[in-house]
């Protein structure tokens, strides 16, 4: 791995004055701390980074942890700051050439980082679900990321890599200058933590606020002229393609890909992405059902809310056998210009130990991999595309083509 990412160096030499390659905020936290581990064992051995939070001591016992891995790790800078903290936090940005964060709920946690490394022209990376929380972040830092020239490159994790990249991967591999349709079926059958709880929880709990900061980003996005992208929610449904009942996921995923298809020609002139939950049996799709609308009816209730916060505190997650047994795939259908395709994105336990890798993946791309000139709020297709998806599949995620017709 140390061969190929060290031939595309380019990129050092613009910030020659920044202290690190890459900082990770939030390293203690439960995928922070997986994200750690991954660079630890895979990062180039002349990769300048550091563990950023607000706790040294946590830091110090995450940097012991770290040493076993690899002995180099035991002189791992240790950089303390608070998300709140703005002095702080510009101090951070200013540091490094790419920033990636672990701490949410982002809408609580993440705007202070957004803000310095857009004024820093630091590159920035999350892992955030919260369409609120990105849509707020465009309006406020877009233009000023673009004259600096940073990338401000959200939903780097499971929230929204495989959806995007799978997208933009079968896209691939239908004709050009055709309108084209995709829609992703998700399985999974892994559990969550802490951290993902409060963030689901909160952005779930937040309509007016989302809704008002979807309108405030129409307002000050550009139209898109002789194309269309969009990301409709599609109707529950059995999908013959898969043999499964597709349930619409009402996540950010959907808006991530439509923005890619604005920005990317290759999308075509028409392009529409729909999102899915796969679900096998019948029952099993009507219970998910009941049980999403639940959710949402729950998060509307504070005590209730925090009483599910407080059932599994942020930092708490599986542990390494039941993360080891999880797994997930995504199975795109494409079509367009009389031929059809049938991909699939797939990897291990998807809400921590594959998105560890893929925060840590984008990190290291954008501070090592000839990438297209791009700057401003981006997806990870626009920002990274092809040089994401070959680090991905030599890490062990999947692209394939599964059927073409």
């Amino acid at each position: 791995m140390n061969a190929r990412v060290r031939q595309d160096r380019p990129q050092a030499a613009e910030n020659p004055e920044r202290a690190y390659d890459v900082v990770l905020f939030g390293a203690t936290g439960f995928v922070g701390a997986l994200t750690a581990e991954y660079l630890a064992a895979h990062a180039p051995a002349d990769c300048r980074w550091a563990l950023a939070g607000r706790d040294l001591a946590k830091l110090e016992r995450l940097r012991d942890r770290l040493a076993v891995i690899d002995p180099a790790c035991a002189g791992l800078p240790l950089l303390r700051a608070d998300a709140a903290d703005t002095g702080a936090v510009r101090e951070l940005a200013a540091s490094t050439r790419v920033l990636a964060t672990t701490v949410g709920p982002y809408v609580w946690y993440g705007a202070e980082l957004v803000a310095a490394c857009a004024e820093a022209g630091t590159d920035y990376l999350d892992l955030t679900g919260e369409p609120e929380f990105v849509d707020r972040m465009y309006v406020e830092h877009d233009a000023r990321a673009r004259e600096t020239g940073a990338r401000l490159v959200h939903a780097c994790g499971f929230d929204s890599i495989p959806a995007d990249l799978g997208a933009y991967f079968t896209v691939g591999r239908l004709p050009e200058g055709v309108p084209l349709t995709v829609d992703g079926f998700m399985r999974s059958n892994a559990l969550f933590s802490g951290g993902t709880l409060a963030s689901a929880l909160t952005a779930l709990s937040r309509g007016p606020q989302t809704l008002a900061a979807a309108h405030a980003r129409r307002l000050h996005e550009p139209r898109l002229l002789g194309r269309r992208a969009r990301g409709p929610v599609g109707p529950p449904r059995f999908s013959r393609e898969t043999g499964t009942w597709a349930l619409p996921l009402p996540t950010l995923d959907p808006a991530i890909v439509a923005r890619s298809a604005a920005a990317l020609e290759r999308y075509g002139p028409d392009f529409r992405y729909r999102h899915y939950a796969s679900v096998k049996h019948l029952p099993v799709a009507v219970g998910g059902t009941a049980a999403l609308g639940a959710t949402v009816a729950l998060a509307q209730v504070p005590p209730v809310r925090r009483w599910l916060m407080n059932r599994w505190e942020p930092g708490q997650g599986p542990d390494a056998e039941r993360r080891a047994r999880s797994w997930f795939t995504v199975r795109f259908v494409g079509e367009g210009g009389g031929r059809r395709v049938l991909t699939e994105v797939s990897g291990g336990d998807p809400g921590y130990g594959e998105t560890a890798k893929m925060l840590a993946e984008s990190a290291l791309c954008l501070a090592y991999d000839a990438l297209p000139k791009a700057a401003g709020q981006l997806t990870t297709a626009v920002a990274m595309g092809d040089a994401l998806i070959t680090r991905l599949q030599k890490s062990g995620i999947t692209f394939r083509v599964a059927d073409a017709r």
